[in-house]
């Protein structure tokens, strides 16, 4: 620790909408656990999410689509200097859940591993992490080749999300696949579902984001303010879409994908993270035979693809995700940084902190 400062620059969230800078202890580490220096991290939904709603209560430090260096270990496979991205979460391998490889309900998934103090909650909008031993010691701590930016492997994290939501959906090349919402998340989605080889729908507000998505291949825009439904009728004999994936926490787009589905198709909601009522046609699903599933968080068994998607993208272009990210802020800038991130603009994007700024 002789390395580092006392003292770091964190964004602390403290109550509901309020997340400030302040100068914080750096964590001190126990046996087997690492000390990263962030270059870049994420702003998620879920981030957003808790601080709108005071899920979990402050202080925090919130932030997991991290990446960095290792500035001190206690563990023998992390040495000094070494690029790393960490999962916040690894599940235990042994429970209910995990032999049913429902990772994401698993107790020990849902603990927090990496933190920059507080009551651990990710830690990345912060100058450093500490990433506690046992998510070292199962995998969660990944090494990052030297030819890929930080920039780039932070986004390790959300493209597993992702592809696992895109596994799980088993689509063939023929199948027509509808995406509703272009922000990062639905452009990842849309981007991996484009790599089967299944014809992609994206339906979004803004050209501006349109504009982006064609950066991935995504070559089909719908815009969202006219009848989206018809047009995805339209494209596919009158059917209906084989696939529609639900990218925006909005409960009213559930009616308009279970519309846009064809019968014997399935509506994947990838957003839904906050309980309510979404009214829809039961007989859609029992008469129409339509499927309305759910998908959550990362899959340790899909973690190597995922990281090696991450990788190989970047080196052949086909998947350059520093493209998404349009806002870079430093962390004595954390409530603007916020604020655009909870009220999007046409431009906005990806938003990432940058604590070394």
């Amino acid at each position: 620790m002789s390395t580092t400062p006392a003292t770091m620059q964190a964004a602390v969230y403290r109550d509901i909408d309020d997340v400030r800078p302040e100068t914080i202890p750096v964590p001190e580490l126990g046996p087997g656990e690492v000390l990263v220096r962030i270059d870049t991290c994420g702003v998620c939904g879920t981030d957003l999410k808790k601080i709108h709603t005071n899920s979990h209560p402050g202080p925090r430090v919130f932030g997991h689509e991290m990446a960095g260096t290792v500035v001190a270990s206690n563990a023998p496979d992390h040495a000094l200097g070494e690029r790393v991205m960490a999962f916040h979460h690894i599940p235990c391998g042994r429970c209910f859940y995990c032999h049913k490889k429902t990772f994401a309900q698993c107790e020990t998934y849902k603990k927090v591993g990496t933190t920059a103090g507080f009551v651990p909650a990710g830690g990345g909008f912060a100058e450093y992490i500490r990433v506690m031993d046992w998510i070292v010691a199962t995998g969660g701590l990944v090494k990052i080749p030297d030819d890929i930016p930080f920039e780039q492997a932070a986004f390790i994290e959300p493209v597993n999300t992702c592809l696992k939501a895109i596994l799980a959906l088993n689509l063939a090349p023929d199948d027509t696949v509808l995406v509703i919402g272009q922000g990062s998340i639905g452009i990842l989605l849309a981007a991996l579902a484009h790599r089967t080889g299944a014809t992609v729908l994206t339906s979004d507000l803004y050209p501006e984001r349109h504009a982006v998505a064609a950066n991935y291949g995504l070559n089909h825009p719908v815009d969202a303010r006219t009848d989206v439904v018809a047009a995805t009728k339209q494209a596919t004999e009158g059917r209906g879409a084989d696939v529609v994936l639900v990218a925006v926490g909005a409960d009213a787009l559930i009616a308009q994908a279970m519309s846009a589905v064809r019968p014997g198709g399935r509506v994947m909601l990838f957003a839904s993270t906050q309980h309510g009522t979404a009214p829809f046609d039961p007989a859609a699903v029992c008469m129409d035979e339509k499927t309305l599933m759910g998908s959550y968080s990362a899959s340790v068994e899909i973690q190597q693809q995922g990281t090696d998607l991450v990788f190989s993208g970047y080196r052949d272009g086909t998947l350059d995700l520093t493209k998404l990210i349009s806002h870079r802020f430093s962390l004595a800038d954390c409530q603007a940084a916020v604020a655009l991130a909870s009220n999007p603009e046409p431009g906005s994007m990806k938003i990432v902190f940058k604590p070394a700024w």
